[in-house]
C-alpha cells in the first residue's frame, strides 16, 4: 500500500480549511489519507462524569470528532481512500510518529483558542522543524488554498541542488500543472571588493550571476524529468525572507527545504522557513534533507 498523506485535525476552523486541503492533495497524488487526532483525554479521566459504560468520555468525544472529519472528506471526495486514528498523547509527538511512514504531513496553522494561536509553534513549528517527511502548514487567502494562482513558488537555498525540496516543488507543479517560480535571494555586500580588479565596481552583476547559475545547478536534475513544468527562474536582490514572503502572494504554495544534521536535538528550521510559516501568504511546505553535523561557524551562518 502507497504510504499516506497524514492531516492532524483538531475540530477547529483552522483545523478543517486543513483537512479540506488535505483531501485535495491526496486526491491529487492519487494517495490515501489518513486522519489523525491527538487527545491527552486519559490524563482527565474522572474530572468529568462518563455518559458511557464502555468508553471513556474523552475517547468518545475523539472519535466522534475523526468521524465527522471521515464524513467531510469523503463528502469532498467520495472516492477517497481514507483511515482514521486517534492518539491518546500529545498532537506534536502523535504527528511526528505517524510521519515516519507517511508521504507528507498537513497541519493547521493555528488551533482551537487564543492559546493554540500561541502554540503554533507547539504543534506547526515543532511538526515541521522535526518531520522526517514534507510538512504542509495550511495559511493564506481563499485564492491560494483553493489553486487559482496556478503558481508553486521555491526558494532556492545554498545546499539545494537537485535536492527533495527541488523534487518536491517539480512534483507539485506537475500534478496541478501550474508554473514553477523558482527564486534565489543574493544581496549586495556594503562596499565592493576594492581588491579584486575583475569585481571592482560590478559586484552586483556578479552575484546575480552566480545566483543564475545556482539556479540552474538546483533545478536541472528534475527539469530533465518533467520537461512539461514551466519553470521561471529569478535570481532576486534582496533578504530571503522578505523577498519569498512577499512573493506568496501570488502562489499557491510555498515550497522550502529544512536542513536535518545528524546529532543535533531541537528545533531544526532556519529563519527563513521559520519567518514563512509565521507570515506567508499560502500554505507552505518544508521539505527535510538531511546534511552532516556542521562546524560552529557554519550553524552560525546557515540561514535556511
Amino acid at each position: 500500500m502507497e504510504s499516506p498523506l497524514v492531516v492532524g485535525f483538531d475540530g477547529s476552523d483552522p483545523g478543517l480549511t486543513a483537512l479540506d486541503w488535505a483531501v485535495d492533495e491526496a486526491v491529487r497524488q492519487d494517495r490515501p489519507l489518513r486522519v489523525v487526532h491527538a487527545s491527552l483525554w486519559e490524563r482527565y479521566e474522572g474530572a468529568v462524569p462518563s455518559w458511557t459504560t464502555d468508553r471513556p468520555w474523552g475517547q468518545v468525544l475523539a472519535d466522534d470528532l475523526v468521524g465527522q472529519a471521515a464524513e467531510r472528506a469523503l463528502r469532498r471526495a467520495p472516492g477517497l481512500s481514507l483511515t482514521t486514528h486517534v492518539a491518546a498523547e500529545d498532537a506534536a509527538g502523535a504527528l511526528l510518529r505517524e510521519g515516519r511512514e507517511a508521504w507528507g504531513v498537513v497541519v493547521g496553522a493555528r488551533g482551537r483558542s487564543e492559546l493554540g494561536d500561541l502554540l503554533l509553534g507547539s504543534v506547526a513549528l515543532v511538526v515541521a522543524a522535526r518531520a522526517s517527511c514534507p510538512v504542509v502548514v495550511v495559511r493564506g487567502d481563499r485564492q491560494a488554498l483553493e489553486a487559482r494562482h496556478g503558481r508553486i513558488l521555491l526558494g532556492v537555498g545554498e545546499h539545494d541542488a537537485a535536492s527533495p525540496a527541488v523534487a518536491f516543488a517539480f512534483r507539485e507543479a506537475a500534478v496541478r500543472e501550474a508554473e514553477l517560480d523558482a527564486v534565489r535571494t543574493w544581496r549586495r555586500p556594503f562596499h565592493d571588493p576594492l581588491d579584486h580588479p575583475l569585481l571592482r565596481g560590478q559586484a552586483g552583476v556578479y552575484l546575480a550571476e552566480e545566483a543564475s547559475a545556482a539556479l540552474d545547478e538546483a533545478l536541472a536534475v528534475h527539469a530533465r524529468e518533467h520537461p512539461r513544468v514551466r519553470v521561471r527562474r529569478s535570481g532576486v536582490e534582496g533578504d530571503a525572507k522578505r523577498v519569498l514572503t512577499e512573493r506568496s502572494a501570488a502562489a499557491d504554495l510555498l515550497v522550502l527545504g529544512a536542513r536535518r544534521r545528524d546529532g543535533l536535538v531541537g528545533l531544526q528550521l532556519g529563519r527563513v522557513a521559520h519567518r514563512a510559516l509565521h507570515h506567508a501568504l499560502c500554505p507552505v511546505a518544508v521539505v527535510p534533507q538531511t546534511a552532516p553535523a556542521p562546524t560552529k561557524a557554519a550553524s552560525e551562518g546557515d540561514e535556511r
